[in-house]
């Protein structure tokens, strides 16, 4: 039986000697799937003391954390996920001081500290602004892992320098600390840490009950030492850490078996096979009817040389849990899961169309505003994919789609890096899938991660394939495995004299896929406007020398005017 995360949590807050108690705090633990998917969510905050508000910006940035962050895709990593609701939180918190009478003096406005821990598989995520703190203990050592946010003006004086409301914008610390069983975090305020000390806050915690009656005689003993402050401390103690397995997708992989090979006419769970689409080493496509709806749909599963490979089983899972998060119309989408499966398959929509491959064997040379209207919605369907902190990896025509209609779909994610997923630690670990070697980016070659940036190599790629039919740096990139081979490249302009292009357009596909990720553009939209429109950094741009341009030309002319050098030489001499 697999094991899940498991956490003991102990919590107390109290006013101390204050009229108000401007602290606020909260824990999370939801159940499966989300447990796994996205963690255990604990945050504190404080409230600073000169403002009459404060409390209510305690308890907005607890809450709104606690319940945004499970509203987050699971695609999306920690990090980003935290720092996206925080942003949120300090935005809105900021504009309520902005519209009360407080705008000008924000240090009676809804401003707080806040310190947060996400618990995912193996690894703890630490979010902190201010002075609230967060410790672990683990065996002797008690160790602070938060830095304050506080400038010290004289061994009295102090302030807060950095605070959720505080500003428009706001830096939020993110840590990661790798998790063991027995692990304790600490979370306080200022009003306990500065009148304890780590020796009072092992001892509490060995003799305790439990961890909530630990909680209150830290606290405790923090006012009887002459805390004046709030009083806020939160316990979590790591009981046990989950099994890499237990995320749903690697779950799949272990609990159910591969279906044999299928044929036309097989009945299987509830589909009936009508024809083999297609058969490749990683993977059997088949067209089948829903037999009990009558939709056409595609049922893809494992070939039978993966179904012993469990990394190739994972990455096989993997696509359909992608296809489940992205909606867009230039994505395949998957079709919704009606009855209990028995096997490893994916059930998607079937697109009645062709392969852009095809379609360029059978329009070998369209026209620039028809290339246009398909880069521009492989475009929309990565930027869905980007959105996620998902990256395609394996962008080529044969993963592209294009239907009756002329709608452009993204059909395969086979090779998709996901970073929420990266988090999970699992046995089998993601890992750069290379697609076709023609259309991956420079940097895979060299053993580099891929980026948005990567994706956006490859669809410049494509436009390149699709308006001269060749490649702009012929087959080369895939040789090029050092720096130094790769800016030896040289690009070939798509211009040609039996093409309409103009030089912009020329101009754009070369900045896309240039070899150095840093000289691309930095979104997909800058190149499709590009596409579109002369860029004024390209028509302002001096004229690159010939050897540049050209060089086989360049080469051609300077040994024919050696030739004809060689030739005056030689006349001059027999006179």
């Amino acid at each position: 039986m697999s094991r899940h995360l498991q956490v003991a949590v102990g919590q107390y807050s109290d006013k101390g000697r204050k009229e108000l108690n401007q602290d606020f705090h909260g824990v999370c633990i939801p159940r499966e799937p989300q447990l796994g998917a996205k963690g255990i969510a604990v945050a504190l905050a404080d409230g600073i003391s000169s403002s009459q508000v404060s409390q209510e910006a305690a308890q907005s940035a607890v809450t709104g954390f606690l319940e945004d962050y499970f509203c987050t895709a699971d695609a999306w990593s920690v990090k980003k996920s935290g720092e996206h609701v925080l942003t949120a939180t300090n935005s809105w918190l900021h504009s309520q001081t902005q519209q009360s009478q407080h705008r000008y003096d924000r240090e009676r406005g809804y401003v707080c500290t806040f310190s947060g821990l996400v618990i995912k598989s193996m690894t703890a995520h630490l979010f902190h602004v201010g002075d609230a703190r967060i410790y672990r203990l683990r065996g002797d050592e008690f160790k602070q892992l938060t830095e304050d946010h506080r400038v010290r003006v004289s061994s009295a004086q102090s302030y807060l320098a950095r605070a959720l409301g505080m500003d428009r914008k706001v830096e939020i610390d993110y840590a990661q600390v790798q998790l063991m069983v027995g692990d304790l975090f600490m979370l306080a305020t200022d009003g306990v840490y500065e009148h304890t000390d780590a020796l009072f806050v092992r001892s509490a915690i060995d003799v305790a009950a439990d961890l909530d009656a630990a909680a209150k005689v830290i606290a405790d003993e923090a006012l009887n030492r002459g805390s004046g402050d709030n009083l806020t401390v939160q316990l979590v103690r790591i009981d046990q850490l989950p099994d890499p397995e237990a995320n749903e997708v690697f779950r799949q992989v272990s609990d159910l078996p591969c279906p044999p090979q299928l044929e036309a006419r097989d009945e299987f769970e509830g589909f009936q096979i009508v024809r083999v689409l297609k058969r490749s080493a990683r993977s059997h496509i088949y067209l089948a009817v829903d037999k009990e709806s009558g939709e056409r749909v595609v049922i893809k599963t494992p070939s039978v040389d993966v179904q012993a490979n469990p990394a190739a089983l994972e990455r096989f899972l993997l696509e359909e849990w992608i296809a489940r998060r992205i909606d867009s119309a230039h994505v395949l989408k998957p079709c919704a899961q009606t009855r209990q499966r028995r096997s490893i398959y994916v059930v998607t929509e079937y697109i009645e169309g062709q392969t852009l491959a095809q379609w360029l064997i059978d329009n070998p040379k369209p026209d620039l505003p028809t290339v246009r209207g398909i880069l521009e919605q492989v475009a929309k369907g990565l930027q869905a994919f980007h959105r996620l902190e998902m990256i395609h990896q394996d962008l080529k025509p044969d993963n592209i789609m294009i239907d009756g209609t002329g709608t452009v779909k993204i059909i395969d994610f086979g090779a998709t890096r996901v970073a929420g997923l990266e988090e999970v630690d699992t046995p089998i670990g993601q890992i750069n899938l290379l697609g076709a070697a023609l259309y991956a980016a420079p940097e895979y070659f060299l053993g580099e991660q891929g980026t948005q940036r990567s994706d956006l190599y490859s669809l410049g790629v494509i436009a390149y394939q699709m308006l001269s039919g060749d490649f702009p740096y012929g087959t080369q990139v895939p040789k090029s495995r050092t720096r130094a081979a790769q800016k030896k490249l040289a690009y070939k302009s798509v211009l040609s004299e039996e093409r309409e292009i103009p030089a912009w357009v020329d101009d754009a596909i070369r900045k896309a896929v240039e070899p150095d990720p840093l000289a691309r553009h930095e979104e997909l939209s800058e190149f499709v406007f590009d596409l579109h429109h002369p860029n004024r950094e390209f028509l302002n741009k001096t004229k690159p020398p010939l050897i540049e341009r050209n060089p086989v030309i360049f080469w051609k002319s300077v040994s024919l005017l050696l030739l004809l050098a060689l030739i005056v030489v030689s006349v001059v001499r027999l006179h």
